[in-house]
């Protein structure tokens, strides 16, 4: 039986632990309500309150655009991530197709600097015609997640017994009939848990983002909110508005999915 006292720190832990997390989103929301004069000061709380900082961060640019480009580009991303992950990494572990190297060679790519990658994608966009569109970023975000989306999927593809998929193929059902119909409703919580960190890595993306949209209509939030930033005047309180006006989307989409999540994660780190 656990003592009050050991609750009590346990509780207190806690709390601290809480307050360590949301301190950075305290302080942003701090910053978006104080003048430009009270942010150099460095106080946590402003001393002349204002809201002039919200309407403005959406008058100064196209901050609506930015954040529907922003979901648009980190859902679809998504999608094609799970899409060519989940059949790739099936047939990795199952047919055992490239079983030797290609998992450390997924790895390899994504250890490598984005800026190494901004060049390439620049010109291949720039020759199939979709640079500064969205399509090519759901496609260049899309692939680049891929090493992420099969490390996390692996561990439950391997944990689906073959005598299951043995039994479909007695049953007269291919190996795609098998994925789709049966190991993917298995490993549900693995790909929803897969989906989501994949949409959170393209929401946050910021380089290959600034690199390959050219105007207003195309840049994405995080694109959008270095826009606050002048030639010799930064607005932080304008910045700081945007800034939490655009996380609220993804921020959404964590805690409405947060049950798969957890439970996605978890028995993805079970053996």
């Amino acid at each position: 039986m656990t003592r009050p006292s050991t609750r009590i720190l346990q509780a207190f832990a806690a709390l601290l632990a809480v307050g360590f997390f949301l301190l950075p989103v305290a302080y942003l929301l701090s910053v978006s309500f104080k003048r430009p004069d009270d942010v150099l000061t460095g106080r946590f709380w402003p001393t002349d309150p204002t809201l002039a900082n919200w309407p403005a961060a959406f008058e100064a640019t196209s901050l609506s655009t930015f954040i529907l480009n922003s979901v648009v580009v980190s859902v679809l991303s998504g999608v094609l991530t799970i899409a060519i992950t989940l059949p790739a990494a099936y047939a990795m572990i199952r047919l055992g197709i490239g079983k030797k190297f290609l998992p450390q060679a997924t790895l390899a790519s994504y250890i490598a600097p984005p800026i190494v990658a901004l060049l390439p994608f620049f010109f291949l966009l720039k020759t199939i015609g979709l640079l500064n569109t969205h399509a090519g970023l759901i496609l260049v975000n899309g692939l680049l997640n891929i090493p992420v989306a099969f490390w996390l999927i692996a561990p439950f593809l391997r944990r689906v017994p073959a005598e299951i998929e043995e039994a479909a193929a007695l049953d007269g059902a291919n190996r795609f009939r098998t994925l789709v119909s049966i190991v993917a409703p298995m490993i549900a919580p693995g790909i929803a848990a897969t989906s989501i960190i994949v949409i959170i890595l393209s929401f946050n993306e910021f380089l290959l983002a600034s690199g390959l949209t050219l105007s207003d209509s195309m840049r994405t939030l995080t694109v959008g909110i270095s826009l606050f930033q002048g030639d010799r005047l930064v607005n932080f309180g304008q910045m700081a508005a945007a800034s939490l006006a655009g996380i609220v989307p993804i921020y959404a989409i964590a805690l409405l999915m947060q049950k798969h999540l957890v439970e996605g994660l978890a028995h993805g780190g079970v053996k």
